[in-house]
């Protein structure tokens, strides 16, 4: 895949996942949500932690009993662009396009994480309910 194939590519998974995060957070009108994703107590937790006039910026977990199946997310949202693109999973960031990368990272680094926020979220679309304390 070229570069401009690639690059396409990142811009619709992120223009996806816009869509989503905007249906799911109800237009992002409040500034925490809860998710409960099954009888285990899987959670899914959103916090809006820095809200501009173009931008947002999201904090996302997963948590449950299980800590090794717990992680995080911190998504920027571009409202008026209408995306979503991961900044940093479990607080570290992927390196830049234009940095040589560490062997540490893969190659496809920032695309993995966003297509794993793309899974994550159609779990919660497919098994999440509202957490009771947001019921009236």
């Amino acid at each position: 895949m070229n570069r401009l194939q690639r690059t396409s590519h990142h811009l619709s998974v992120c223009a996806a996942n816009f869509r989503r995060l905007k249906k799911l957070l109800n237009n992002f009108d409040e500034s925490a949500y809860d998710f409960v994703l099954d009888a285990d107590e899987l959670m899914a937790c959103f916090k809006i932690l820095d809200q501009q006039r173009h931008t947002l910026l999201l904090e996302t977990k997963q948590l449950t009993a299980n800590k090794i199946l717990n992680f995080k997310f911190r998504i920027q949202i571009f409202l008026d662009a209408k995306l979503a693109e991961v900044v940093s999973f479990q607080n570290e960031q992927p390196v830049p396009f234009f940095v040589v990368k560490p062997k540490s990272q893969s190659l496809d680094e920032k695309f993995q994480q966003n297509q794993m926020l793309t899974e994550w979220l159609e779990l919660i679309f497919l098994r999440g309910m509202v957490s009771s304390t947001l019921l009236p």
